[in-house]
């Protein structure tokens, strides 16, 4: 049954939960904590205790690396442990660093803070003001919100004297909302805010950007920029490195498409590139990243002739700025994808150019000096990373296979300190705790006839502990085939004496949106709650390899690297968007199907969970493939998407999903609504749907009507959870985190063991 929209919009269903929409109203948060009570009657028993004390003791050891941020002289941390569950705003020397226990220097302890401000602040980062030449770092903006959501305060700091830069002697201090800041010069911010008569864009973020200076309001403040409201946000920025001072506002289209304009004689220079072409600026270079093949008439790549060229999606590119900007279309290619290899990020020290990749979601670094021409021309890259580029190129030796390995520039711009081409190493994976190296970068001796190299050195400067026995697990690759064909890997980590025998616990995560890649990760949450957990004792079991001598088991867990993501690259995110989006959900199906087949585990088994965007792929597991899985562990998700683009942030979105108001966007977007796609009969698996009030990004409306729903149908062993405070993230702190990771390892093993 379905109600008649108006004006050509898509029918709506009828929806007998949209009183769940008020989110903070009485009645409902009523109904809230009656769940909340029920869940916790059922998972909050003396094992969850213990495993929320032992995923509490990972969150909060001390000797977790304290990743740093170098400003000047100083390295700045943020730290969160038990005496400290807000956490400290800190900073030391490097020398200080190095040693085993660096003495920190306390800049803002946003526990005592939010104490005497009656205010329950989560310290979202800070922004410095570049100093004058020769001078300390010392301002800055503080992020803070009162609950944990994407809307935050931001005030002036000064680390010197360590407190807040009074509003009564001119400090900024900008009133809580959704935004960006920054700083133009000491006097003035860069700011797009949805604070005060600030307009909003339908999709709850900033419309404009304003210039504001010392003692004034928002309202007051020099409006600069400004979008449509049907676009996502918009944003303004200051790019202060000495000698290529600019200004730059950004308008957001939607998540996969905007527009740069750089501040030119008093107004604004589009950035001429297709709105799907990623852009950014280093000194005097511009780089693209294009999502889509993008064909440029009459460029010169390389140094060639002029002709018309395509590039194809993932690759990148470079050119100078300047030149750009006055119409040459001169491009060094500096990577092209392939099958197995897609670009991820990149970074620039003062003068090379680091480059992230995945080769089937194991990564490789390449190193690159635009000063230099490898002798082999467009091959340099070649040789290394399957891409083509003219600039010398080295690939890192740091990266072993099945692992996750980030580099990136400690601090572009420090020349005082010698660490301009420094950079950091963060190496990971499942079965090993992260490890932060720290290398320098210089230009390669280069003999007669051979390519011009970059030389790097690297050093581990901190390691993380165990916590759990990793040394007993091991991590396969395996791939499984899709519906229509495709190989999708994922990863398998389990105890090295695993027996194929189906009868394996077994945890199936994935994600599949948002070009975001899923990579290997250590997790001492995962390793305790999960891997090491055993099953009861099964005396009629005769005990073998992978058991316990009474015949217990322990459980599997797996990553799968579905479409939507980012692992391969722009087109394996593309070939599951809007009407494609079923090929995400084949491919974690297939992923299910294929473990069943393998022996690892089998459908009373196997769970899934996914948060966000993750929770609406297990939404489609649990309404489309509830034959597959045992039970369902759904949190922060999207499931009613009718209406997601009228609740929070939904409306930016759209790129991803589709528009549901449009009948012939609505006609498949609806294929994929868990919410519209629940059906009496069917023997649904056990669920549990989790959510945060606070959640400002995808909200907890969603979650609460599809247990309501499922609940008045009559569908057994549902059940929901609701947090008061945390953001999208469900936590504010360890300690919170530690109970949500907790409830739904608790969840997921009590249903698959029983």
């Amino acid at each position: 049954m379905t109600t008649t929209a108006a004006g050509g919009i898509a029918p709506e269903p009828v929806d007998e939960n949209i009183w769940l929409e008020d989110i903070h109203g009485e009645e409902q948060l009523a109904w809230v904590r009656e769940q909340n009570a029920r869940t916790e009657e059922l998972l909050d028993d003396a094992d969850f205790a213990a495993l929320e004390a032992g995923i509490l003791e990972v969150l909060d050891s001390t000797d977790r690396i304290a990743m740093v941020t170098k400003r000047g002289g100083h390295y700045y941390n943020f730290w969160r442990d038990k005496q400290n569950p807000k956490g400290l705003w800190r900073r030391t020397t490097w020398e200080s660093y190095l040693s085993e226990a660096p003495e920190w220097d306390v800049l803002l302890d946003v526990d005592a803070l939010a104490a005497e401000e009656g205010e329950e602040w989560v310290f979202h980062g800070a922004t410095f003001l570049r100093p004058a030449e020769g001078e300390p770092y010392r301002l800055a903006m503080v992020s803070l919100s009162p609950d944990g959501g994407d809307a935050n305060r931001y005030r002036e700091f000064d680390v010197e004297q360590r407190r807040f830069v009074d509003p009564a002697d001119g400090g900024f201090d900008l009133p809580v909302a959704k935004g960006n800041v920054g700083w133009l010069d000491a006097d003035t911010l860069l700011v797009a805010s949805t604070a005060g008569e600030l307009p909003k864009t339908t999709s709850s973020y900033a419309r404009t950007g304003v210039k504001l200076s010392r003692g004034q309001s928002l309202d007051q403040a020099e409006r600069i920029f400004e979008i449509p409201e049907d676009h996502m946000m918009a944003l303004v920025a200051h790019d202060s490195t000495p000698g290529f001072e600019r200004t730059f506002a950004v308008d957001w289209i939607d998540f996969f498409n905007q527009r740069t304009y750089l501040q030119r004689d008093g107004g604004w220079l589009e950035i001429e590139v297709p709105t799907d072409v990623n852009i950014s600026t280093h000194r005097q270079w511009l780089l693209f990243r294009p999502r889509q093949d993008w064909a440029v008439p009459g460029a010169s790549v390389d140094g060639g002739a002029a002709a018309d060229a395509v590039f194809p999606a993932g690759c990148l590119l470079a050119a100078e700025l300047e030149g750009y900007l006055g119409g040459a279309r001169e491009f060094t290619v500096l990577f092209t994808p392939d099958e197995r290899t897609s670009l991820q990020s990149w970074s620039w020290t003062r003068d090379f150019l680091i480059l992230n990749l995945l080769s089937d979601v194991s990564s490789k670094i390449l190193v690159l000096d635009p000063s230099r021409k490898g002798a082999a021309g467009r091959h340099a890259a070649e040789d290394a990373s399957g891409g083509s580029g003219g600039w010398a190129m080295t690939q890192l030796d740091a990266c072993p296979p099945l692992h996750d390995v980030n580099a990136y520039a400690v601090d572009d711009e420090d020349e005082s300190e010698g660490a301009a081409n420094d950079f950091w190493l963060v190496a990971t994976g499942f079965t090993t705790p992260t490890t932060l190296m720290r290398g320098t970068l210089t230009a390669g001796e280069a003999a007669a006839g051979a390519r011009a190299a970059v030389a790097s050195t690297h050093a581990v400067v901190k390691t993380s502990p165990s916590f759990f026995n990793d040394s007993a697990y091991e991590v396969q690759q395996h791939f499984a085939v899709s519906a229509d064909g495709t190989r999708v890997p994922y990863f398998q980590i389990a105890s090295k004496d695993l027996v194929l025998d189906g009868g394996n616990p077994t945890q199936l995560s994935g994600y599949g949106g948002f070009e975001v890649s899923r990579t290997p990760a250590y997790s001492g949450a995962i390793g305790r709650a999960w891997l090491e957990r055993r099953t009861a004792p099964a005396s009629s079991e005769a005990p073998a390899d992978g058991m316990t001598a009474d015949g217990a088991r322990g459980g599997v867990y797996v990553v799968a690297n579905i479409r939507g993501g980012g692992e391969y690259g722009p087109a394996w995110h593309r070939a599951a968007l809007q009407e494609k989006r079923h090929r995400a959900y084949e491919d974690f199906a297939a992923v299910a199907r294929d473990l069943v087949a393998r022996g690892v585990t089998s459908r009373e088994r196997l769970g899934c969970v996914g948060g966000s965007n993750g929770g609406l792929l297990v939404g489609n597991m649990l309404t489309q493939y509830p034959e597959l899985f045992a039970a369902v562990s759904c949190g922060v998700p999207l499931l009613d998407m009718r209406r997601y683009t009228k609740l929070s942030a939904g409306y930016s979105w759209i790129a991803e999903y589709g528009d549901p108001d449009v009948p012939e966007q609505w006609e498949f977007i609806r294929t994929f609504s868990p919410y519209h796609l629940l059906r009496d009969g069917v023997d649904y698996p056990e669920t549990f749907i989790w959510t945060s009030t606070s959640d400002d990004r995808v909200g907890p409306v969603q979650a609460r009507k599809m247990a309501a729903r499922m609940q008045a149908m009559g569908i057994r062993n549902v059940w929901f959870h609701e947090t008061l405070e945390g953001g999208h993230a469900g936590a504010s702190d360890n300690r919170q985190a530690a109970a949500l990771q907790a409830r739904s390892q608790q969840f997921l093993w009590r249903a698959l063991t029983a």
